[in-house]
């Protein structure tokens, strides 16, 4: 098991002022970080040298928008879309990213009035094969993540992100759990783990407020319960938003601060995770 923090808590891009933060988390005992990658001009090889230089690994977190819409009618703008994935691929790859997770199977925040099509469908299975063999090609996984109905309309629930895996048929092709879309779209978590236990490779700790883990609603105890059974053992990264990017806050819905400051949330929230795992993992009751 690996833990790990999302930058997106403190910025949508990388530079210099994330530093001392790196540094921080390092010193917490975290063992990588999730790098946003929405800029893909950044010169992503230095930082993978700071960050190997820190003993930071890390996994990376994009979107598409309505430009680059993967099922898209626009056959020009659901190639936008694939190219984008290839230029991000690149930078995952010049950081030293394994793992490109994120709801990059169609655009954020960009709906038709209705659920999926079955052109739709079948238009984001064929850009996400495409966007498979090249991720393949520079050896680094895809973990598509399923958003909740007020963010996305192609893949709502863990079990249909499972089935468009299966359709997209690469083995570069896999997909991550997220616990706050969970809250909001799954009537059984044990059966929402276990509908895509075959073909996780990425699992998202973030409270049904985005702020510290383990200090909310989240059904927790399901959760770790679940994965243990299921013999997960990859990354468990903290995601949760707040006031320090307003263009963040603005698309997150954070309007509030709920929690004393990032170092706190970071801090509070691994604990949490080491805690919850020891007591399966290791055998160790609480």
């Amino acid at each position: 098991m690996k833990f790990g923090m999302n930058l997106l808590l403190w910025t949508g891009e990388l530079n210099d002022s994330i530093l001392p933060v790196l540094e921080s988390l390092k010193r917490m005992g975290y063992d990588g970080v999730e790098l946003p990658i929405f800029n893909l001009d950044l010169d992503y090889a230095a930082w993978g040298k700071r960050l190997d230089d820190l003993g930071l690994e890390r996994t990376a977190v994009t979107v598409r928008g309505e430009a680059d819409n993967p099922i898209s009618p626009d056959p020009k703008v659901r190639q936008a879309g694939i190219d984008a994935m290839k230029r991000t691929l690149d930078c995952c790859r010049q950081a030293g990213a394994t793992i490109l997770v994120g709801p990059y199977h169609s655009a954020l925040g960009v709906f038709s009035g209705k659920g999926p099509t079955e052109d739709e469908w079948n238009w984001g299975v064929e850009s996400m094969r495409a966007v498979a063999e090249y991720a393949g090609q520079v050896g680094v996984m895809l973990g598509i993540e399923p958003l909740n109905r007020f963010e996305t309309y192609l893949l709502n629930t863990h079990a249909d992100a499972a089935r468009f895996v299966k359709e997209v048929n690469h083995p570069s092709c896999r997909m991550m759990y997220d616990t706050f879309h969970a809250n909001i779209e799954e009537k059984n978590i044990p059966a929402s783990i276990r509908a895509c236990a075959d073909v996780l490779i990425h699992v998202h700790i973030s409270e049904n407020d985005r702020s510290t883990p383990g200090q909310g609603n989240i059904r927790w105890d399901q959760t770790f319960d679940t994965l243990h059974a299921v013999g997960y053992d990859g990354w468990l990264m903290i995601e949760a938003f707040g006031l320090a990017l307003p263009e963040l806050a603005a698309a997150t819905k954070i309007w509030r601060r709920m929690f004393q400051s990032e170092e706190q949330l970071a801090r509070d929230g691994l604990d949490f995770m080491k805690r919850e795992v020891k007591k399966r993992w290791n055998g160790v009751a609480e």
